[in-house]
């Protein structure tokens, strides 16, 4: 059973990454989305989506980190594919789920779940330079518009190479504002051989319970959940020990923020730092009453420095 950290693009950078795999409750993680176009990515645009890839590719506390990339053309996929590889990744996971208009009018992410045999051909050239050894899998949603292609499409996947298939369980159209559909996971899982990680909805260990009931799926992927309760991992990994999952205190989630904050220091200025901590805590007043109060003090603040310390 695993727990993966889900690639979740302007939020789950490598400094996020840092922080909520120190607990190491995260079996994996993914970056954000490495965007691909005819063009083979520079080395320093790799390395800006994937900082770890100097450290082995593994966060530093040691969770491994898989590179996950995004476009639509089969050979340049297959060749930016190529270069990280080359360069280590232990995996490589292909983006067919984003929902964003920015990246779906450009004929990537989650409109590629109109086109079941783009999508085969797309995995398959990735396919054909990623080496036994170093996974490929892929992240899709049930559909765009509905579920009507949602088997063929994760059957177009697994014919063509890849290793596990991370199921968003929502269609583009159903974004994130109904719930999950766990029982299409269920029907995925009848029909493939290959691991189907359930994803979506995944908030609490009752959430997970249920999920991995209704679906039969082994492995989850959690992002938003992971964002707004930072001890989520933990939690399903202490259930599964037999022991009592303990949700994180307010104080040792105020240490985390301050601890983001100062890892960036050095690669990002004043202003980016601050919009990053106001943007943790906008997530985290889902779980932490008290995350809306600290963020009702520092709203108005643009820089970290005149926010720090953190208000308690």
């Amino acid at each position: 059973m695993r727990v993966i950290l889900a690639p979740m693009d302007g939020v789950l950078d490598g400094c996020m990454r840092d922080i909520l795999t120190r607990s190491g409750a995260f079996d994996l993680c993914m970056t954000e989305f490495l965007r691909v176009t005819a063009q083979i990515n520079p080395l320093k645009v790799f390395r800006r989506i994937c900082p770890e890839m100097d450290k082995g590719w593994r966060t530093p506390s040691g969770t491994p980190v898989v590179l996950q990339i995004l476009g639509s053309i089969p050979g340049a996929m297959a060749a930016n594919a190529e270069i990280a590889v080359k360069l280590g990744a232990p995996g490589i996971d292909i983006n067919f789920g984003c929902p964003s208009k920015s990246v779906t009018r450009k004929g990537c992410g989650a409109i590629l779940l109109k086109e079941p045999r783009r999508i085969h051909d797309i995995v398959k050239a990735v396919r054909g330079v990623v080496p036994v050894g170093v996974s490929l899998s892929a992240k899709m949603r049930l559909g765009y518009d509905n579920t009507d292609l949602a088997l063929e499409n994760a059957a177009a996947i697994e014919e063509a190479g890849a290793d596990f298939i991370t199921v968003h369980a929502r269609t583009r159209a159903d974004a994130y504002s109904v719930p999950a559909s766990w029982e299409w996971l269920a029907r995925i899982n009848e029909v493939s051989s290959i691991p189907i990680v359930a994803n979506g909805d995944i908030s609490s260990v009752e959430d997970y319970n249920r999920c991995i009931s209704i679906s039969g799926c082994k492995d989850v992927m959690i992002g938003r959940g992971a964002v707004s309760s930072p001890g989520l991992a933990g939690e399903i990994k202490a259930s599964l020990a037999g022991l009592r999952p303990e949700k994180l205190a307010w104080d040792e989630i105020h240490a985390m923020i301050t601890a983001m904050a100062e890892v960036r220091k050095g690669s990002y200025d004043d202003g980016h730092i601050g919009t990053r901590v106001k943007l943790w805590l906008v997530y985290l007043k889902k779980e932490y009453s008290e995350a809306g109060l600290c963020f009702q003090q520092v709203c108005r603040i643009n820089e970290y420095s005149a926010m720090s310390p953190l208000p308690l």
